[in-house]
């Protein structure tokens, strides 16, 4: 009850006053979370390589911002929240693919403001998102009403859900999802991302294999100042094999070069190299070697 109030409330507020208010927050829960802190300076530091204060600092308040525009993303008009993307760059890969007769795989890292590029693909064509219930079940009904918005449909993350995917791609429609999410047991397998083994989902390979599939990865960076968002489509830059390990592989690698254009708008937070349980160490040194 307290968090559907706290949304709806956050929700009414512009979204400059609610980035400013994401920053400080942000550097809240990094001051009173140490392990949450240490994580998201490590994941960094492996990413670039060296030690970057101008880039920590921004990611820290790029996390709090990210949290405090979901009420607003997911309550707010669907026509005030896709007007909040006030440039788009690439939309052509989609026209493309669409005259070609392809179904659409849309990857979409959790970079910059993620929930919002279904959003604006959905004003424009219809697509099914893969859906995840959240950890906290008193957001599951809000997530579902900012989700279930135009022609955005979902489906469940389980062998229906996945059928329901490869059933609309073949219909020569959208699909959309994130990658970089920790898979459970039994749903991944090991690869690099940024040089470091990490337990990574197959779907997105498996997706991209389904014939007539054409990959376009997508994201939305965060103005400065609450100035709304830049929808971005970009191509792959390595033309996936249909060998799935490989393919993962190359997967992880091209996301890695997307959040590399605007590094303080990655979840750095997130553990992303979390051993599932029942997952062998052995494997993951294997995958690193």
């Amino acid at each position: 009850m307290l968090v559907n109030l706290s949304f709806r409330l956050l929700s009414r507020l512009p979204l400059s006053w609610l980035h400013r208010l994401g920053a400080w927050a942000g550097w809240l829960v990094y001051r009173a979370s140490p392990s949450y802190a240490r994580r998201l300076r490590e994941n960094l530091f492996n990413a670039l390589g060296r030690e970057d204060e101008r880039v920590l600092r921004a990611a820290i308040a790029e996390a709090g911002r990210q949290a405090l525009e979901l009420p607003w993303i997911w309550l707010r008009p669907a026509e005030e929240v896709v007007a909040g993307a006030v440039r788009t760059e690439g939309w052509a890969l989609v026209e493309q693919a669409r005259a070609d007769g392809a179904g659409i795989l849309f990857i979409t890292p959790h970079l910059g403001c993620f929930e919002i590029t279904a959003q604006c693909i959905a004003a424009r064509i219809p697509i099914t998102v893969l859906y995840r219930p959240p950890r906290k079940p008193e957001l599951q009904p809000l997530m579902e009403a900012g989700r279930a918005r135009g022609q955005m449909r979902t489906a469940p993350a389980d062998l229906s859900g996945v059928r329901k995917l490869v059933k609309t791609l073949r219909s020569q429609e959208a699909v959309g999802m994130l990658p970089d999410q920790v898979p459970g047991e039994g749903e991944g397998m090991w690869a690099p991302f940024f040089g470091k083994p990490a337990w990574t989902m197959t779907l997105a390979a498996r997706l991209a294999a389904v014939k007539g599939v054409r990959v376009i990865y997508t994201w939305a960076e965060r103005l400065p100042r609450g100035e709304g968002f830049v929808f971005r489509l970009q191509a792959p830059t390595e033309a996936l094999t249909g060998e799935l390990e490989t393919d993962v592989a190359i997967i992880n690698r091209e996301v890695e070069r997307i959040i590399l254009q605007c590094p303080q708008q990655y979840l750095w937070g997130y553990n992303r190299y979390k051993q599932p349980r029942g997952e062998r160490v052995a494997a993951a040194a294997e995958a690193g070697q």
